[in-house]
């Protein structure tokens, strides 16, 4: 939910969906029943004892067993190993980090997506303002025969920043827009706004809330961990689709280990997907 201080200048804009192959031509198969699942995490960064949160993050993912993990509040620096790429080699992924911070620089905050699948193509872009620190980070994956987009972004988290969170999450939906060509479509992360926010509106034309689709009461829902937020009862991590039918969603890495240490201080959302059947 939180950021950390702005960072110098010198915001590098990432180069958007380099291509590192091309999906497979032909007749498109379904792929396995058991469906392709992604999760969403807040990492917290490095706060309240990364070392004694680590293993309950990898730990826990490893017993998910997801397609892809979007990561958010991912940092490195001197002392810390980039977190996103130390879970993947943790679990046998491959990472892909996004930060406002140029590549060589020893601290680096951002997104992250993890996948176990063959990548298609790479890339993100910088979202407003430039001293906010936020970023959309882009995958395409090739699954079983089927390319699909993931998209993982963290927008502004002051409650008065709603204004600012439109003009990011627009900013976000151009740059997909603009790659769209019909494949499913994954877009999560930690929108510091619940579905219902005026800001995520432009989300209802084209995207299903997976967890608030399955879930009648969803909205009494929290991914913020009463541990930390006390009160703050509000669901901000999301996942959104396009093209694919949810098949599952629920609350994740939200328990505390015997000795009271918590995964992080956001609750991770998993949904299980299918690519929706076209004629």
């Amino acid at each position: 939910m939180r950021r950390l201080q702005p960072f110098a200048a010198g915001v590098l804009l990432l180069a958007a969906s380099l291509l590192a192959g091309c999906a497979t031509s032909g007749p498109r198969q379904q792929p396995d029943t058991a469906g392709f699942v992604v999760v969403t995490l807040n990492l917290y960064h490095d706060r309240d004892d990364w070392p004694k949160r680590r293993p309950l993050v990898i730990e826990g993912l490893r017993a998910l067993q997801p397609d892809a993990i979007a990561l958010q509040e991912v940092l490195q620096h001197g002392t810390l190993r980039n977190q996103a790429e130390d879970i993947a080699a943790a679990l046998g992924y491959e990472a892909h980090f996004v930060s406002t911070d140029p590549e060589g620089e020893t601290r680096r905050y951002g997104n992250a997506i993890l996948v176990r699948h063959p990548i298609l193509a790479r890339g993100g872009v910088v979202l407003q303002s430039l001293q906010d620190s936020r970023t959309l980070a882009h995958l395409r994956v090739d699954v079983a025969g089927i390319a699909v987009d993931l998209y993982d972004t963290h927008l502004h988290h002051t409650p008065e920043g709603a204004a600012l969170r439109e003009e990011q999450l627009a900013q976000a939906l151009a740059h997909i827009e603009a790659r769209d060509d019909g494949a499913p479509m994954v877009l999560a992360g930690d929108f510091n706004a619940e579905v219902s926010a005026p800001e995520l509106a432009p989300l209802a034309g084209g995207f299903v809330d997976a967890f608030g689709s399955l879930h009648a009461g969803a909205d009494a829902v929290t991914t913020l961990n009463p541990h930390y937020f006390g009160a703050d009862r509000r669901r901000i991590d999301h996942v959104f689709v396009r093209g694919f039918e949810v098949l599952e969603a629920r609350r994740v890495l939200d328990a505390p280990d015997a000795a009271g240490t918590w995964p992080s201080d956001h609750f991770g959302i998993l949904a299980r997907l299918r690519p929706a059947r076209t004629r």
